[in-house]
């Protein structure tokens, strides 16, 4: 049997599609998603129709990330008309590309996210049952880190002897006490990957499974040119700049760039609180990041 796992998707239905082709060829109809299924790119509602598309034809597993969070707590403060609820703005590297996002998204994707679990135990018949989940089994946005105590001790506590984790954006395997973490990396936006796609398959033996990590090459001057034609670059300029090269070299991570970006407007103002991180400090982390040019001229676009 084999399965394939597909985590962080944030949107980039290219990259899904060519994933989908890699492993249906492989003749793999079993597939679970660890949440993350949009956020920084264009036309969400695309992949929210690919996937649809996909658990009415294969055998899917959905579980909730920390992106589908965003989108369901937004909704239910609109809703609730609570007096503490954070307005998301347009034109802005903070929140521009989640208003984006949610005004993409219908009540039946909210709907949908909201069904789901953070955290589920595979047991399928015959097979070494594992553990899937985004961040950790225990928090959505949990960051499972080889080599950290924390992930030791995560592993201890697991009912399962093997766990299936996303959010880092990183491919990666960890052993301890005969219990192994694997992170299949991210189909949308993967870290160190060198602007390739990214995905795991599982493949049983003797009861046990065996893991292959998959890095697919796919068009991304195609994503970044529909990045252009949806005015990203407009809707969150800094963040869309940040997402831009990440595509293309997975060095540097938005979330990086968000650090920095807050680490320079506390330095400056004395205290800086999301979302309220004021475009200069966007500019300021992204030059000092990207080694670029002091420059009052700055390319939002960068290729």
């Amino acid at each position: 049997m084999k399965i394939a796992i597909l985590a962080d998707i944030h949107g980039n239905y290219i990259a899904l599609e060519k994933c989908m082709k890699y492993a249906l060829e492989k003749n793999i109809t079993t597939f679970l998603f660890l949440g993350d299924y949009v956020g920084e790119l264009p036309c969400p509602e695309r992949v929210m129709k690919m996937l649809y598309k996909i658990k009415e034809k294969y055998n899917c597993t959905f579980i909730r990330g920390n992106k589908e969070n965003y989108w369901i707590n937004y909704r239910n403060k609109d809703t609730d008309n609570h007096t503490d609820n954070v307005k998301w703005v347009d034109n802005n590297s903070t929140t521009g590309m989640l208003l984006y996002a949610y005004n993409h998204l219908t009540d039946k994707d909210i709907d949908f996210f909201d069904s789901l679990p953070i955290t589920r135990i595979i047991d399928i018949n015959g097979h070494a049952p594992f553990t899937i989940c985004h961040g950790s089994p225990f928090l959505v946005n949990e960051d499972m880190i080889p080599g950290t105590d924390r992930i030791y001790e995560i592993m201890d506590a697991s009912e399962t002897d093997l766990i299936i984790c996303g959010h880092t954006h990183r491919q990666n395997k960890t052993i301890h006490n005969n219990k192994v973490v694997l992170n299949p990396g991210s189909v949308g936006i993967p870290l160190s990957s060198e602007g390739k796609t990214q995905f795991l398959i599982l493949e049983s033996n003797d009861k046990t499974w065996n893991e292959t990590f998959i890095s697919l090459e796919y068009d991304v001057d195609k994503l970044i040119s529909d990045m252009q034609k949806e005015k990203l670059h407009i809707h969150a300029p800094y963040w869309n700049y940040s997402t831009t090269r990440l595509l293309k070299d997975g060095k540097i991570s938005n979330g990086t760039v968000l650090t920095k970006a807050m680490e320079l407007c506390k330095l400056t103002t004395g205290e800086c609180h999301w979302p309220h991180i004021p475009e200069e400090y966007w500019e300021q982390a992204i030059k000092e990041l990207y080694k670029l040019p002091n420059s009052n001229n700055f390319p939002l676009s960068p290729f």
